[in-house]
């Protein structure tokens, strides 16, 4: 590492890393760019800097979760430590429609992960104007590739500095370079030719503030003293349109000219001309020709909106809107709602109140003083002291600008110190029913135009939906667990010379039950039979009938049954059942003493077997029929030595790679993280399951148990056969 980046501070750190964005910006040829850290527990990429697009534009993108269920580029490239390229806007929305609906701009776009030496520090976001080259080149692939690299040494240095950086609460902004700087007198002949000309010409920042009028423009627009330093949507009634703001959004973002026509008064229409560059957006504005356009603003209907909901308040809670259809349970939807409900409003502090037992329950809050949450949780429907309660017994929203306002209505409420000064409550209803209340509070105090409390109201009914939906997916998901636990062994015996490991992973679908099972019987002083098996399908039926074979599996080995006797009466009595699920199975039985296994397979997958010189290869155990489908079906019986040190494999489908048609090239991936892995069962369980989530989200259960003999000396020598002799069960 070269020694100008070892031991940085912090101010250092950011130098440099605000240097390579803009370098890497330049040499690539992109016009805006970002960079993202992950927030101390790796779970949150957080913004830190970004330049070429003011950061309110995309405050929605602001922090994301790398668990995020939807699509997001970013994400996807700090998950793989990878690059991704999207060439378009349109693939955009194709791809990653969540993200796209709180950034519908006209660009492209790629992301790469900082990750050096094994480590993520976090993530780089470049954008390019519009109908650029529809794939990066072997310079760009490179450029940003050792941009990343040098991000991710500057980070490592800073941590190992003792000073890790953490992401600020706001993104930092880098100033956009001027090409050139202008001399005196080239600005005051500007300044003359701007005067000339009888078309009203204005200047905007990247943040759609006026920092320039013409004549023309003030004799248009008003007093340069009153508009200077605002945005015209705001300041100008006739512009105040969600229109207006989002064509200068547009030009900002894409780099490319953008026009548009609004209405001053009936009659007076006038064309807007937008050219912008990284420094800010010129504007003409004259007399339109033709009459009002598509894009035209009501003419004064606006006037009477002073408080209207802002374009990034509708873009965030367009995101909103389509995270919540896929969040899952409770804590998704206070997740969701803590990162977008809250800046949508801009507000501070958030809490989900429900009820419980006659009680406010909280479930979740972000922003609010600890002992203000303690205070309220818990307390008794019946009390009068809260609008929470109001919320949650009538339905019904509450607003408090002030906390004056406050203590008129609730004085006992208003005494405690929550840190807020405005609060909105606002019931969660359901077909009538109220499932919560969605608080939000503000430190300053704040007054809620008719306008943003039906806004507040509307979007509290999305809220609540995904409430109820998370709600009853938490008891279904709750149940199906406590039905798994109760059908698998809480623990596995103890078997004296056998070393076992065992772990289990739900699908990510459904309710998180399935019909995968493992188990270990002791069947001698020195003799045990192991079994894994799975039932087709992820519901109750399956885990039912997985119960079911578990036990009869377990009576036949304590019988004294063979692996292919055992799976013969297990068939036999899955056929008197006529159970209409398929299930495969995989029986051995190990004989600790002379160091051997016997093995039979109903449909399974082939076990692994890792030697003591961690040599791993796939055991040839020719499958029978799936249990369940012939009623006289027999099951050949193999039988392999398990020498002292030798790791035995047995797995489901979920660890795997592919889920059918297994051979050895398709299971490469899974062959060499055994064979990599450390010497404890732990660490190699680990191992392999870690190596099945990195190809991707499960989805299938997965169960895997390993065995293996610890250093006991053989007793008498094995039958004739050696080893992979076959033989009936």
């Amino acid at each position: 590492m070269p020694s100008h980046i070892a031991d940085l501070d912090p101010a250092a750190a950011r130098r440099l890393l605000d240097q390579t964005l803009v370098d890497t910006m330049q040499r690539v040829g992109a016009h805006a760019g970002a960079l993202y850290l992950l927030e101390p527990g790796g779970e949150i990429l957080s913004a830190e800097v970004g330049t070429g697009i003011p950061p309110r534009f995309a405050r929605p993108l602001f922090r994301l979760r790398l668990s995020a269920r939807h699509a997001d580029p970013l994400i996807e490239a700090v998950r793989g430590r990878k690059l991704v390229w999207v060439p378009s806007s349109e693939e955009y929305a194709r791809r990653y429609p969540q993200p796209a609906m709180a950034f519908p701009h006209q660009y492209a776009m790629a992301t790469a992960a900082l990750a050096a030496e094994g480590t993520t520090w976090g993530g780089m976001l470049l954008f390019w104007r519009p109908g650029r080259p529809p794939e990066l080149s072997p310079d760009e692939t490179r450029t940003i590739g050792e941009a990343t690299e040098r991000c991710a040494a500057v980070l490592s240095a800073a941590d190992r500095a003792g000073h890790r950086l953490v992401p600020p609460a706001e993104p930092r902004g880098i100033p956009p370079v001027r090409a050139r700087p202008a001399g005196a007198d080239e600005a005051l002949a500007a300044l003359d030719h701007l005067a000339r000309l009888p078309e009203a010409a204005v200047s905007l920042d990247p943040d759609g503030r006026l920092t320039f009028m013409n004549p023309a423009a003030v004799a248009l627009l008003g007093p340069k003293d009153r508009l200077l330093g605002t945005r015209p949507w705001e300041s100008l009634p006739w512009l105040s349109d969600p229109v207006c703001e989002w064509h200068h959004r547009e030009a900002v973002v894409s780099q490319r000219p953008v026009s548009f026509t609004a209405s001053r008064r009936p009659g007076a229409h006038f064309d807007f001309r937008l050219h912008p560059d990284p420094t800010g957006v010129s504007v003409r504005i004259t007399p339109a020709a033709g009459g009002p356009g598509p894009g035209r603003s009501a003419p004064d209907a606006a006037a009477s909106r002073p408080g209207s909901v802002r374009l990034g308040a509708i873009h965030h809670l367009m995101h909103l809107s389509g995270a919540l259809t896929e969040a899952a349970g409770v804590q998704d939807v206070i997740e969701l709602v803590a990162d977008q409900f809250m800046l949508a409003f801009d507000a501070q502090a958030f809490a989900l109140l429900v009820a419980e037992a006659g009680r406010i329950h909280i479930v979740g809050q972000q922003g609010f003083a600890p002992r203000a949450v303690a205070d309220l949780d818990r307390t008794p429907l019946t009390s009068p002291t809260t609008p929470g309660v109001l919320g949650l017994t009538e339905g019904r929203p509450s607003f408090f600008s002030s906390r004056r306002e406050l203590g008129l209505r609730y004085p006992a409420r208003a005494e405690v110190d929550d840190g807020m000064a405005a609060w909105a409550y606002l019931p969660l209803l359901v077909s009538g029913r109220t499932v919560g209340t969605c608080v939000l509070g503000y430190r300053r105090p704040h007054t809620f135009t008719a306008e943003e409390r039906s806004t507040l109201v509307a979007f509290s009914g999305l809220i609540a939906q995904a409430l109820d939906r998370a709600r009853l997916y938490d008891a279904a998901r709750q149940l199906a667990r406590g039905l798994q636990e109760s059908l698998l062994p809480h623990a596995l015996p103890g078997v004296p010379g056998l070393e076992t490991a065992v772990r289990y992973l739900p699908s990510g679908f459904g309710v998180d039950v399935g019909g995968d099972f493992y188990d270990i019987v002791c069947t001698g002083p020195a003799e045990a039979v192991a079994v894994i098996g799975d039932v087709e399908g992820h519901n109750v039926h399956a885990a039912a009938l997985m119960g079911q074979v578990r036990t009869a599996i377990h009576a036949y080995a304590v019988a004294g049954k063979t692996p292919g006797r055992i799976l013969v009466r297990t068939n036999q009595l899955l056929t008197d059942l006529d159970a209409d699920l398929l299930t495969s199975c995989l029986c051995a039985q190990i004989d600790i003493d002379r160091h051997r296994v016997r093995l039979a397979s109903a449909g399974h997958c082939p076990p692994l077997l890792r030697s003591a010189g961690h040599r791993c290869g796939i055991l040839d155990v020719p499958p029978g029929p799936l249990l369940g489908v012939k009623p006289a079906a027999a099951f050949p019986v193999t039988e392999v030595e398990l020498p002292p040190g030798a790791v035995l494999a047995l797995y489901t489908d979920g660890l795997a790679e592919s889920p059918a048609n297994r051979d050895d090239s398709e299971l490469t991936g899974l062959k060499a993280a055994f064979a990599e892995a450390g010497h404890s069962l732990e660490s190699i369980a680990d191992a392999l399951v870690e190596q099945a989530e990195s190809c991707g989200e499960r989805t299938d259960d997965t169960a895997l148990l390993l065995l293996r003999i610890s250093g006991r000396s053989p007793g008498p020598a094995a039958p004739a056969g050696g080893p992979g002799a076959a033989g009936e069960g």
